[in-house]
């Protein structure tokens, strides 16, 4: 099928245009998208149309699902690049001040102490948990049954903080 003029080209335009349009808009879910899309298949369809004139409708709907799906999948790759970006900008952010790293490692001394307060097993049950091991690892590893974990660490957890409490000065 060749367009050697330009009306019959228009006439095919303006008679398939919206129906081209509705479909993009359906897919892509973006109207000004679907516009700058459906320009795109009628673009192709100037410069390369198909060889049946009776397959006009076939070619139109297999040209804009193709051109729709290209759409869908380039914004797909940006937003994933965009999720790449942002997590590694916010992992690039600025490295601790000398203060806070200074606060930061006594607060790791200050745990350190208050964890040696404790009896063995409670501070061993208190490190496995926040090491990730699961209630019945920590059972496991400490001998008891998967039932008490719960309770040893809750337990556990009331006397380290307790600890803490204790550790700092009262103020009247």
């Amino acid at each position: 099928m060749e367009f050697p003029e330009t009306e019959m080209f228009r006439t095919i335009f303006y008679e398939h245009y919206p129906v081209v349009r509705r479909k993009l808009a359906a897919l892509v879910r973006d109207e000004s998208a679907a516009d700058d899309l459906a320009q795109d298949v009628f673009l192709r369809l100037y410069r390369n149309p198909p060889d049946d004139p009776n397959a006009l409708g076939a070619w139109l709907h297999r040209v804009l699902t193709r051109i729709g799906y290209d759409y869908l999948n380039k914004k797909a790759r940006d937003r994933r690049l965009q999720d790449k970006h942002e997590l590694l900008f916010s992992a690039e952010a600025a490295p601790p001040s000398g203060e806070e790293a200074v606060l930061s490692k006594l607060d790791q001394e200050d745990v350190r102490t208050w964890l040696d307060g404790l009896p063995e097993r409670d501070r061993q049950a208190l490190l496995l948990r926040y090491s990730g091991y699961s209630y019945s690892e920590i059972a496991g590893q400490l001998g008891i049954n998967p039932p008490v974990v719960g309770t040893l660490l809750n337990r556990a957890t009331h006397k380290l903080k307790q600890q803490a409490v204790n550790s700092y000065p009262q103020t009247d």
